[in-house]
């Protein structure tokens, strides 16, 4: 087990391990307790009563939260000729048309945090899954992530604005970022809320009994804050 520095165990007192918080409450905890000198990411992890091992009971799909992430956005397009220029326009980061671009991303340079691609030059993108894969950057039609020309800006401006993407992984939990520690009490209700809903219209038919067994708030190093599942599934804003 890792040893915890004195902060987080001070820090750690306040919260009743065993109880499960109204979200607002979790919200205002997971605030108080967070110790870092940084503005510290709020994230929702969720364990999921679904199987990772069946294909019918796979979950991915994406979330705009209303509020942002709390930090600049680097978008990459993978497209060349008019769409390349469509993309620039529409305030691309990086614009990765040719082969010394698809070199220098295999070769590992990732400096962005969202790659799109027009479906002709999934080819090309596609041969970099060793370096995009592990790292989430695939783009991926399902994530709303591979799109003709005319849709550019749209997925450019929603990326730019905080669209997560959210999947299940191996173990049967989503991880997903809902903002920053100075978020507001508020800010962070309505993207977690987004959040939710979002997870809940992404339900798999083929899942069975409890969808979200376990709903955990944390912030960057700090403690883990138990979310009562229904009350987070139908949590409303004002």
């Amino acid at each position: 087990m890792a040893k915890h520095g004195k902060k987080y165990l001070e820090v750690k007192e306040k919260i009743k391990p065993e109880e499960n918080y109204t979200p607002e409450e979790a919200i205002k905890l997971v605030k108080e307790t967070s110790f870092t000198k940084f503005d510290a990411t709020v994230e929702v992890h969720l364990r999921m009563g679904l199987d990772p091992r069946k294909a019918d009971q796979q979950l991915r799909d994406t979330c705009i939260m209303p509020n942002g992430l709390g930090k600049t956005v680097r978008v990459l397009v993978f497209a060349q000729g008019e769409a390349a220029s469509a993309a620039k326009k529409a305030g691309a980061d990086i614009v990765a048309d040719d082969d010394e671009w698809i070199k220098k991303i295999q070769d590992g340079y990732t400096d962005f945090d969202v790659a799109i691609s027009t479906p002709d030059m999934m080819g090309k993108a596609g041969k970099l899954g060793r370096v995009l894969g592990p790292r989430n950057l695939m783009p991926n039609p399902k994530a709303g992530t591979v799109v003709q020309e005319d849709d550019l800006p749209r997925a450019i401006e929603e990326a730019k604005a905080g669209r997560v993407e959210f999947r299940l992984d191996k173990t049967a939990n989503v991880h997903v970022p809902i903002g920053k520690v100075s978020f507001s009490e508020e800010m962070l209700k309505e993207n977690f809320a987004a959040l939710m809903s979002a997870i809940k219209k992404a339900r798999p038919a083929a899942a069975k009994g409890g969808y979200v067994r376990k709903v955990t708030l944390t912030s960057t190093m700090g403690p883990g804050i138990k979310v009562d599942p229904y009350q987070a599934l139908n949590l409303e804003v004002n």
